[in-house]
């Protein structure tokens, strides 16, 4: 079984219980494998990136196999717009925001299940790389507060920054922070970094818990308290309002 996500933001949680823990969100139009039940929770995989979690299933609408084929081998297009809304039938709205995927999308249409949405806003084809845009893109992001498991400018936590920076410019990354350590080139030191390459960090028993986007200069973009830019050296990221480093950094990956 297979379903979309037609709601601006859907939590994923770990456990089957509103109560539970927050582990990533949907956005508009992400399309998931349900691969368990209980009671009125789905435990599903998202086509995206392959994380594992429990939703509400009163929250995505189901689509068949050749729907789902359909999605799968169509262009891709997301939302480029910070915020943005998408109206079907009868002048429904829903809002969207920024990175939110448009199954199916043609000369601002597109459709999920058997209705069809118009969607006005700026969108983005992302099956070509672009990370020329990288920077522009996280610096949309500066300022939204941190939220655990938040893939949204409404809140986010450090590795859905970096991982919905990198889908607006056609690249794909993992969930979490220690998946994305496995992807790429390594960087030897911090002094051969280009800008838009990710620096990691690692918590007191050396394993990675932490990410951000370099930046010309020295700095950092990542999501601290909010999403932020601070110093970094070859110790880690420095934060001038606390005269403290917040974070150790462990290694830099550049992903081709």
């Amino acid at each position: 079984m297979y379903a979309l996500a037609n709601l601006s933001l859907v939590p994923v949680r770990k456990d089957p219980s509103d109560k539970s823990e927050m582990v990533s969100q949907l956005l508009f139009g992400d399309m998931v494998e349900v691969i368990d039940k209980k009671e009125s929770w789905l435990k599903i995989r998202m086509f995206y990136d392959d994380y594992i979690g429990w939703i509400d299933n009163k929250q995505v609408i189901g689509i068949t196999d050749d729907q789902m084929q359909q999605i799968i081998v169509s262009i891709p297009f997301v939302s480029a717009d910070l915020f943005q809304i998408v109206i079907w039938k009868q002048n429904q709205i829903c809002p969207i925001v920024m990175g939110s995927s448009l199954p199916l999308y043609n000369n601002q249409k597109f459709i999920i299940g058997q209705t069809e949405y118009s969607f006005e806003g700026t969108s983005i084809e992302t099956t070509l790389a672009q990370p020329e845009n990288l920077l522009e893109r996280a610096y949309m992001y500066l300022n939204a507060p941190y939220l655990w498991g938040g893939r949204s400018p409404m809140g986010i936590d450090c590795s859905g920054l970096t991982q919905m920076v990198f889908k607006l410019c056609g690249m794909k990354l993992k969930r979490d922070a220690w998946q994305q350590a496995e992807q790429g080139e390594i960087i030897n030191n911090l002094d051969e970094y280009k800008p838009g390459d990710l620096a990691f960090f690692q918590n007191s028993e050396g394993k990675i818990s932490h990410v951000g986007i370099l930046l010309p200069g020295n700095h950092i973009i990542h999501a601290h308290g909010k999403v932020r830019i601070d110093k970094i050296d070859k110790v880690g990221i420095y934060n001038p309002e606390l005269s403290e480093y917040s974070h150790d950094l462990n290694r830099i990956k550049r992903i081709n």
